[in-house]
């Protein structure tokens, strides 16, 4: 499991007084991807036009390049603004698979000082049930933090 604990520490250090939303995303997501085995693919989908978000920086193999709220785990984070923790990604009515190997999976919405819609965080694991509660609640300040200056998305 992920040093959560440290992990805030060494990304709010590395994101300390930056603003851009795509480095801050790049950031987050190798620190993330690196920390802990479970993460198979780590990224963000940003909102780059009104229900619609587009694959950002990641760690792992090829994502989805686009997804609409309506559909998927990240589109239901986005449309819903609430953390999906999925157990079993088969199980997960209108799932996209951009992968084979995803098991399970968890996405968090992911938002500015404004509370403006930034994007989606998505980890994947090849592991069914890798996820859990603890998981968001330790991500949560770590990405507020990280993501208090940002900008709102221009479309």
């Amino acid at each position: 499991m992920a040093d959560y604990t440290a992990l805030a520490k060494t990304i709010a250090a590395l994101t300390e007084g930056e603003a851009d939303t795509v480095a801050l995303m790049a950031t987050v997501a190798c620190e993330l991807h690196h920390a802990d085995d479970r993460f198979d693919w780590t990224g963000f989908y940003r909102v780059v036009a009104p229900q619609t978000l587009k694959i950002g920086p990641y760690q792992g193999g090829h994502g989805c390049l686009v997804i609409p709220f309506e559909r998927g785990v990240c589109g239901a984070a986005a449309r819903t603004g609430e953390v999906q923790i999925v157990a079993d990604v088969e199980a997960f009515p209108g799932h996209i698979a951009c992968s084979t190997s995803t098991r399970s999976e968890l996405v968090m919405p992911v938002t500015n000082a404004r509370g403006t819609l930034l994007g989606v965080l998505d980890i994947d694991s090849d592991q069914p049930a890798a996820f859990t509660r603890a998981d968001a609640e330790a991500l949560t300040p770590i990405l507020e933090a990280a993501f208090t200056n940002a900008p709102d998305p221009v479309f």
